[in-house]
């Protein structure tokens, strides 16, 4: 069983589909705990992509795709890339959300729910292509 962990944990799709779903729950843990504590709808989407988006680059910098930033100031540029990448699927969720939940009266939960499915395969495409390259060929 230890040898299997290993050997899946050297594939960075099952990296990032492991963090990609502890940073979904993240977004959905925390924008349930704004919405039950009366949290305005896109208040509380944004403030928890906000939030996800943070603990994102943490785990893809450091667990998922292993750059190799060792100071601060390395982690300037692709921070930046990433933020800039993330702002893109942000409007693509937010924009989701709304839609299924305002326009076609989807539960707020299960509109926040599928629309993760179009941000994460988007969000591992950008972040393995676009900004996450630091010490690879």
């Amino acid at each position: 069983m230890k040898e299997l962990i290993k050997k899946l944990y050297k594939n960075d799709v099952v990296r990032y589909v492991f963090f990609g779903g502890c940073t979904t729950m993240v977004n959905l843990v925390s924008f349930y705990i704004l919405r039950k504590a009366g949290t305005e709808l896109n208040t509380a989407n944004l403030i928890s992509i906000i939030l996800a988006i943070l603990f994102a680059y943490v785990v893809n910098s450091k667990y998922v795709f292993q750059d190799k930033c060792e100071t601060l100031k390395d982690h300037i540029k692709p921070f930046g890339k990433f933020i800039g990448a993330r702002l893109a699927t942000m409007v693509i969720e937010v924009g989701g959300v709304w839609l299924l939940v305002e326009q076609l009266h989807m539960n707020d939960m299960l509109g926040k729910f599928a629309t993760q499915f179009v941000v994460l395969v988007l969000n591992y495409i950008f972040s393995k292509f676009l900004v996450f390259t630091t010490g690879k060929k």
